[in-house]
């Protein structure tokens, strides 16, 4: 049955990738295609650029295909950005695959379900096809809510992506204020994240637009969908990879599954337990700790007291009487 949502496929210079990932796209038959291609950055790349955008030329099943090629090279932030701001001016939802995610043919099924399903509830901002919890279940569904918005295939709506902040302009504001304190359940995760933000604030590194897009959720406290079986296997890591360098990262060449029939959790709330579990073995938290040792216990419990204090105070507060 052909794909009803419309499908991004963003491109460089990677042709063998590109081949094998549009294969799967044209198993999932999508009724619309939109690809995005960045230029080369120098003469060596430019050959392998045009291979790379002919392997998109093949589309043999009945599609609409629109086309978005820069001649010059962006980078990874502002061709992926502009790209989908183009997309999401045309659709209002759309499934998104990058030249090394090779998705499972019910990742497309998975996306279609839950983008119509979740598509008026604005706590759900992204559907993600990654699961990096090592078989582990989450919740009593396919599926399970998360502040982590993993993008090795993903999928959302023109209503999230509208608020995409380029150029993190609302992070001054949001460091002062402390709001990740109120997001993240763990002060080294507060402290990595923010000096994430504060680099891409300050520097414009890294090179990236995905971050970006996980600070915008959570600016609107945006929650992102995960399920239960990995539907997504990045083939990209390796020399020739942009951010994805290197072969021995256990998140590499994940083996990808069939989420079969949904079914759907009892409640939308977030996950603790599997969102610490991510920050620990996705993100180099459990690392940290261990280097931090005994500081970072006294740090938690100081943290965890400060936010018992906070609650009191607030809970005391709301129960006086009014005179």
């Amino acid at each position: 049955m052909p794909c009803k949502v419309p499908v991004v496929f963003i491109v460089f210079r990677r042709p063998d990738l590109t081949a094998r990932v549009f294969e799967a796209i044209r198993q999932a038959c999508p009724e619309k295609l939109f690809i995005i291609a960045d230029g080369p950055r120098n003469s060596a790349e430019a050959d392998l650029c045009r291979q790379t955008r002919a392997m998109t030329e093949q589309v043999d099943w009945p599609c609409e295909v629109y086309r978005n090629y820069s001649e010059q090279n962006m980078g990874c932030r502002h061709r992926i950005s502009s790209g989908l701001d183009w997309v999401f001016d045309q659709v209002e939802e759309a499934i998104i695959l990058e030249d090394d995610c090779l998705p499972h043919l019910s990742f497309f099924a998975y996306c279609t379900e839950l983008l119509g399903h979740y598509r008026d509830d604005t706590r759900s901002w992204c559907i993600s096809g990654d699961n990096f919890q090592r078989g582990q279940v989450r919740g009593d569904g396919s599926y399970y809510f998360s502040n982590y918005n993993h993008t090795w295939g993903w999928a959302t709506w023109r209503r999230a992506w509208q608020h995409y902040d380029h150029e993190l302009t609302a992070w001054p504001e949001f460091r002062d204020g402390h709001y990740l304190d109120g997001i993240l359940d763990d002060p080294l995760e507060v402290q990595y994240w923010q000096g994430i933000f504060e680099t891409l604030y300050t520097l414009g590194r890294p090179d990236t637009w995905d971050y970006i897009w996980t600070f915008t959720c959570w600016v609107n406290r945006g929650l992102t969908i995960l399920p239960n079986v990995n539907l997504i296997e990045n083939i990209g890591f390796g020399e020739i990879g942009t951010n994805t360098i290197g072969t021995g990262c256990w998140i590499s060449n994940r083996a990808k599954g069939d989420i079969g029939v949904l079914k759907h959790p009892a409640f939308v709330a977030r996950d603790k337990a599997a969102d610490s579990y991510t920050f620990d073995h996705v993100y180099g938290g459990s690392g940290m700790k261990k280097q931090l040792c005994w500081k970072y216990r006294l740090k938690k419990r100081l943290w965890r007291l400060k936010h018992a204090v906070l609650s009191k105070r607030m809970n005391t507060g709301s129960k006086r009487e009014i005179p």
